[in-house]
């Protein structure tokens, strides 16, 4: 049976209503991805005929009344104007995520050769990233996830990086042995007990949580920056930890402790200098 792709919208519409905060943007958005149309076209073919009862569209339709999240469903996600792959196995990206990235870059050359270590690499996008803006760095991308290193896999692979971007499975730094320049990492830091909302539950929760208090691997990967003599190490945050990582610093000599927001103006970050003697 067959139905205008409007009616279609408008029934979708409903169907979320109560599930996402803007149910009739999601079923724009599932319907062009369903489609595999631009907003253009949705808004000019309104009349088309579409099969109501494709098995695909009723799937996807039923998953993201659950709160499955959209970008696990068409396996596609945009982050910092590129489009990459996605899918349960790593953490959807967030544009906040992006000022990481702008951090770096923004303390780097293009012309430099170094090596740069991404913790907790997920879907590969920040290495990716900054490859294509650094074409003179090593990167070596560290995931304690099999699922995510393969991820990351298939969109290094897609970027044609595979050749400078090694993926390798461990703990923090202890698959790294070589000398590390920048350290970067998104890591996990969201305590354990913090109410979270439904459709976090269908993302990888040790890509989420970062203990009991929430800024435990970011403390432990304080530590590997001055035990490994790491000169620069970028890390996202949550909001209200600005203060604990400044605590924590008092233990170490800092060259400069640079804290930056996201368009909220929340806390989302840091770039440390350490010094070391």
């Amino acid at each position: 049976m067959s139905k205008r792709v409007k009616e279609l919208h408008d029934e979708i519409t409903h169907r979320l209503q109560g599930v996402v905060e803007s149910p009739r943007r999601e079923a724009e958005l599932l319907l062009m991805a369903y489609l595999q149309k631009d907003q253009l076209y949705f808004i000019t073919h309104g009349d088309d005929l579409i099969d109501e009862k494709d098995p695909k569209l009723l799937a996807w339709v039923e998953k993201r009344s659950e709160n499955l999240p959209l970008e696990y469903l068409t396996n596609r996600v945009s982050f910092y104007s590129r489009e990459f792959y996605i899918d349960e196995g790593a953490l959807i990206p967030r544009p906040e995520t992006e000022h990481l990235v702008d951090e770096v870059l923004a303390r780097v050359s293009a012309e430099d050769t170094f090596t740069i270590v991404e913790v907790g690499v997920g879907s590969g996008i920040i290495s990716i990233l900054l490859a294509l803006h650094l074409p003179n760095a090593r990167f070596i991308a560290v995931d304690i996830s099999p699922r995510a290193l393969a991820v990351a896999h298939r969109n290094i692979e897609a970027f044609g990086l595979g050749d400078r971007i090694e993926l390798r499975e461990g703990d923090l730094l202890s698959c790294v042995d070589e000398k590390v320049d920048f350290l970067v990492s998104n890591p996990p830091y969201i305590a354990h007990d913090a109410p979270l909302e439904s459709n976090l539950s269908y993302e990888p929760q040790n890509a989420l949580f970062g203990g009991e208090i929430g800024d435990e691997i970011i403390r432990r990967l304080l530590d590997e920056v001055y035990a490994r003599r790491i000169p620069l190490f970028a890390c996202e945050m949550g909001y209200d930890q600005r203060i604990k990582v400044q605590v924590y610093l008092k233990n170490f000599a800092v060259q400069s402790l640079d804290f930056y927001t996201d368009l909220a103006s929340f806390d989302r970050g840091f770039v440390l200098k350490a010094h070391h003697e």
